[in-house]
């Protein structure tokens, strides 16, 4: 993938095409912003460039055996560093240090890339500083982070800082659609403003299971059932789901609200976009009472996760009251 094939980060990439149009490149950058904005994807897209062996203009030749080893994760001159668990550890950049002390194997240039960098405990950014301090020749370090406030003042002075900035809400609305092709257009734009028009993040809500659970709990919503003890049944089997969903539950707590706007929205006859198929029916079958009871509802469990109250309870509660469960319970 060249740059051209970034989206919405025109400040970013400009200063990094001169950089590589002038061959002036730092020995090292820090590429800082919002998760799923696109800076591990520019950072790999730099690397790829770099270990080409016949660059032209920002686009690798993708034949060369620099690329085709890049490519298959095998370059001996690429180094990629994550978080182990929570955190970048000493250990890692001890590790590190010690290959910087040899010359790259067949490029001219190694390339590091430590991911989430924001991460690091104080001794591994210490330790990590020293590398900046007086880095050692034909290496370039790529630093990725959601903020430079997070990082040793130090560290941030000896990187020639990236930024990266959220997108605006249709541009990512139309990366989301290009991924999740079957959602609409309202629902798109709806998660990109979800994410803070951060795409990555976005698609994060699906790849973790939080669309899902999302669709099967409007779903279940939605779905006639006249006896109480069901609707008992399904409130709670979908509570255990979301308690389990952890950091996941912010994000389907906002949906679930934005589904119920919408709704409120669309009975009110105050909707300006085309109604999702789920609101249609949900206009016929709640007023603005008990939509309103629902909106309370959310609020109240966000208010419970906010003093850190127990997840499995407050789910408990949250599901029993969108389903209308609660008075049967009293």
């Amino acid at each position: 993938m060249a740059f051209s094939a970034i989206l919405g980060q025109t400040k970013a990439l400009t200063l990094l095409s001169r950089a590589l149009a002038s061959n002036r490149l730092a020995h090292a950058y820090l590429f800082a912003g919002p998760d799923g904005v696109g800076k591990t994807t520019v950072a790999l897209d730099l690397a790829a460039i770099l270990l080409c062996r016949a660059p032209f203009a920002d686009h690798p030749c993708g034949t060369c055996p620099g690329c085709l080893k890049y490519q298959s994760g095998n370059h001996p001159d690429f180094l990629r560093i994550r978080p182990d668990g929570a955190a970048i550890k000493i250990d890692q950049v001890r590790e590190l240090k010690k290959a910087l002390n040899f010359a790259p194997f067949e490029s001219r240039l190694r390339i590091v890339l430590l991911e989430e960098v924001h991460t690091m405990r104080r001794e591994a950014a210490n330790s990590l500083l020293k590398v900046l301090e007086e880095p050692p020749a034909n290496n370039l370090l790529l630093l990725v982070g959601n903020s430079t406030g997070s990082l040793l003042d130090t560290i941030v002075s000896r990187c020639q800082v990236i930024p990266f900035a959220p997108l605006p809400l249709a541009l990512a609305a139309g990366i989301i659609r290009t991924h999740r092709p079957e959602l609409d257009d309202s629902r798109s734009l709806a998660l990109a403003a979800l994410a803070d028009g951060c795409p990555g993040q976005a698609l994060a809500f699906e790849a973790d299971g939080i669309l899902a659970l999302y669709g099967r709990i409007v779903e279940a919503l939605l779905a006639k059932r006249d006896k109480a003890a069901e609707r008992v049944e399904q409130a709670l089997a979908l509570a255990v789901d979301l308690a389990e969903a952890k950091e996941g539950i912010a994000p389907l707590l906002a949906l679930l609200r934005i589904f119920l706007k919408d709704t409120m929205a669309a009975r009110t006859g105050t909707s300006v976009c085309s109604e999702a198929p789920e609101v249609k029916r949900a206009r016929e079958r709640w007023n603005l009472q008990q939509l309103s009871a629902k909106m309370a509802a959310i609020d109240l469990a966000e208010q419970a996760l906010a003093r850190n109250c127990n997840r499995g309870l407050t789910s408990e509660v949250l599901l029993l009251d969108l389903f209308d469960c609660s008075t049967h319970l009293a």
